[in-house]
């Protein structure tokens, strides 16, 4: 469609490489609470006590006031089981009726690494498993054609919400994204079961990814196509959310190496470490992510700043990879958000979506609608909405999050969701073809601008390997938002790995993914 200087893209990908090998090796050397609470799920603890507290926290907790963590939850979980010969969801209910397990005898090293080998293979049994009833349903349903008609569900209630996707899907939606409670991503914990109360949209929960992926997969066979499910596996329990997902059957998740960071002011060091175990069970489980980079275009000029997209998206690129995740699971995120006022500014959303799918030809974008620009007028907004879809066909994109007439007003009654469809549908059916048909003028405006936005962006990534990811950051070159390293929340839930350090969910999931020694580089 367009032509991009081999050579920055190059650059710029070599760049993006430097610049996340400080933190990898940061994040080989430490752990976080989240890391170890999704070890101990994975190990069967689950519920919650007298107090509502969910015993991944009361287990973890105890062992982070006991400063011990560092050698890792598994080892203290498994010395505790084999020692007062239990499970360790009987265990779990024992710290919480006050057993310490920094008083239980150690066992020696080899019983304790058996003990765990057989919890992390039932972990693994358990994901591929998962992985392979997916690619079946895929196989025996279906895969939508592209763009993905993606859309949200936001009541507060998993009930409903499943009432409402199942509407959406009759009338043509591929992809339900259930829209996480106001500020969930600042609980140190995951609620417990099924919730029915929620502002804004519903809490993430097992129990809530169960019923979701049970409506949505009776709905697909009615409507002869695989539907996919969308939460988030961002903030404090970002590593856990995704260990839920990849037993539950999600298909995406969003999960960004830096939108914690800028948006929700979670500390820095705290979600780097998390989104690489978090990425890690991602890999494995086949879970497409979604990146934020389209909540840049809120707080930035989309044309002035348009090279910081590009930059987070490489930097996210080599997250992912770095993490073991194939290119086809990165759904890298970008948006339509330039003011409908400026002349060829559809020409703009042009240039930057085709840079977006021709810099990343193997990842599956997700394209997101206008927000920041849309009006009370919806008879313009409608119109807005119908050029984002056009744009997306003439751009080949992958996922399209449908805009609502109604955006930023109120959570989407039914109504808005069947006109965000109808146009989608319209705009796809008619215009399937268009993109085999229209070359885009070589050495022309469009090409040109791509181009500047990538030169842009090299000098972005030139400055944040100079200067070190978290200084950038300090230095609000991204989104224009600036955080302190040390401040945010969840700093104190950073914790330094001792030399016996022991996690074989983390050690396993890695050596599947990466080649013998990748991680240390």
């Amino acid at each position: 469609m367009i032509q991009l200087d081999d050579q920055l893209v190059q650059k710029t990908k070599q760049l993006a490489q430097t610049i996340i090998q400080p933190i990898q090796r940061f994040v080989q050397t430490h752990t976080t609470l989240s890391i170890e609470r999704t070890a101990a799920r994975y190990m069967g603890v689950d519920g919650e006590d007298s107090d509502g507290t969910p015993f991944p926290n009361v287990m973890i907790d105890h062992l982070y006031q006991k400063k011990v963590l560092g050698h890792g939850a598994s080892f203290w979980i498994a010395n505790g089981c084999i020692q007062k010969r239990c499970e360790p969801q009987q265990l779990a209910i024992a710290v919480a009726d006050g057993l310490d397990l920094t008083s239980v005898p150690i066992m020696p090293k080899n019983e304790i690494d058996d003990y765990l080998e057989g919890f992390a293979q039932m972990a693994i049994d358990r994901i591929l498993s998962i992985r392979d009833e997916r690619n079946q349903m895929l196989h025996d349903l279906g895969d939508p054609l592209r763009p993905l008609r993606y859309v949200i569900v936001a009541t507060g209630n998993i009930h409903e919400d499943t009432q409402q996707a199942k509407a959406a899907v009759t009338q043509g939606a591929d992809v339900i994204a259930v829209i996480r409670s106001t500020a969930q991503s600042l609980l140190e914990y995951v609620p417990y079961g099924a919730t029915t109360e929620g502002f804004g949209g519903t809490y993430a929960s097992q129990e809530n990814f169960r019923i979701m992926r049970r409506a949505l997969d009776e709905s697909g066979k009615e409507a002869g196509r695989y539907i996919r499910l969308v939460n988030y596996a961002s903030g404090l329990c970002m590593p856990e959310i995704a260990m839920m997902a990849s037993w539950e059957g999600l298909d995406f998740l969003l999960n960004d190496s830096m939108y914690g960071i800028l948006f929700r002011d979670i500390n820095m060091k705290r979600t780097l470490i998390d989104q690489y175990f978090s990425r890690m069970i991602c890999a494995l489980a086949h879970i497409t992510i979604n990146t934020g980079e389209d909540n840049y275009l809120t707080t930035s000029d989309a044309i002035e700043k348009a090279y910081a997209v590009t930059a987070s998206q490489l930097i996210n690129e080599a997250f992912a990879k770095a993490a073991g995740m194939e290119e086809r699971f990165m759904g890298l995120g970008h948006a339509f958000e330039i003011d409908p006022d400026i002349e060829n500014g559809f020409l703009y959303e042009l240039a930057h979506a085709l840079l977006t799918r021709q810099l990343f030809p193997y990842a599956t974008p997700k394209y997101m609608p206008p927000t920041k620009y849309m009006t009370g007028n919806i008879f313009k907004g409608f119109i807005m909405n119908a050029m984002f879809n056009l744009a997306a066909i003439l751009t080949g994109q992958d996922i399209q999050l449908l805009g609502m007439p109604t955006e930023a007003i109120h959570t989407p009654y039914l109504q808005d969701r069947y006109l965000a469809l109808t146009n989608a549908n319209y705009i796809f059916g008619t215009a399937r073809g268009l993109k085999e048909e229209i070359q885009i003028k070589s050495g022309g405006w469009i090409e040109q601008r791509a181009n500047e936005v990538l030169a842009q962006a090299l000098n972005l990534l030139e400055h944040t390997a100079e200067v070190g990811l978290m200084k950038a950051i300090e230095e609000g070159q991204f989104a224009d938002i600036s955080r302190p390293r040390d401040g945010g929340k969840g700093l104190e839930g950073v914790i330094i790995k001792e030399d016996s350090y022991c996690n074989p969910f983390f050690d396993k999931i890695e050596s599947m993914l990466l080649p013998a020694g990748a991680h240390h580089d």
